[in-house]
């Protein structure tokens, strides 16, 4: 079983790639939204809650980790690998190398939260693999808000998105990556405001493909099973919205 969790629906982004490629996988998805957002948490809260998250994961039978979080990667996926070292575990890194070999203008934009960039993993993927290139950053808190409402599309989503977006692509910015899986809900809107001749770079395929290649053989029934801590009719609701078709028929309860 692969176990999958982020603070909301962003990580659903990834269970939703790695269902693709591996349909007889069994996941175990679990949204911490009574604690979210992630985002505006100390790194260290952040590191607590997801090995209080990852340890039940692995309770449950979980074979494999993913950290479909960028926050909790940044926060947390050193000491997770520290401590859980009978299973692989794969995190989530703003996709900064494949943006700055894509880039023609060298200025490439990164969306993320204020946490993913005060980490440690941020500022060493920027060092190792930025090269000559500039990194435009931008907090978007307000895009995660949207989207743990269910909100993907409108006038309102499209003025929040343009007041981000168009700031950076003033900037030079050719390659924008998408450093929150929630942002993923978001990428139509994003290209779309962006305008042809700008590059978006959503990593949840690539690693939803480490994730199976790092798994190995792939078993299982193709059972999709949803948890989340707060009211678990909230989720199942935004989960059926992004198309999720889990087996139970219902959101498990997280211990919160």
């Amino acid at each position: 079983m692969i176990g999958v969790f982020d603070s909301g629906l962003g990580g659903l982004s990834v269970l939703i790639e790695i269902k693709m490629l591996a349909p007889n996988a069994d996941l175990l998805y679990v949204a911490d939204r009574a604690r979210a957002p992630y985002g505006n948490r100390s790194l260290d809260e952040v590191r607590s809650m997801s090995h209080e998250v990852a340890t039940w994961l692995i309770q449950q039978g979980a074979e494999t980790l993913v950290v479909a979080c960028n926050t909790a990667s940044a926060a947390a996926l050193d000491s997770l690998r520290e401590s859980c070292q009978e299973i692989p575990i794969i995190g989530m890194e703003p996709a900064v190398k494949p943006a700055a070999a894509a880039s023609e203008t060298g200025v490439i934009g990164v969306f993320a939260t204020k946490a993913t960039f005060q980490g440690r993993l941020f500022e060493s993927v920027v060092s190792d693999h930025a090269g000559n290139a500039q990194v435009v950053t931008r907090a978007c808190p307000e895009w995660v808000e949207m989207v743990e409402r269910g909100e993907f599309a409108g006038p309102d989503v499209d003025s929040t998105i343009t007041a981000a977006l168009i700031p950076m692509i003033d900037e030079g910015a050719d390659v924008l990556v998408l450093g929150c899986t929630h942002f993923s809900f978001l990428r139509p809107v994003i290209e779309r405001i962006a305008g042809p001749g700008i590059t978006v770079i959503d990593p949840a395929p690539a690693v939803a493909a480490q994730t199976i290649r790092v798994a190995g053989v792939i078993g299982g029934e193709g059972r999709v099973r949803l948890a989340a801590s707060g009211d678990p009719s909230v989720f199942a609701r935004l989960a059926s919205d992004v198309g999720i078709v889990y087996s139970s028929g219902e959101v498990l309860p997280f211990p919160e």
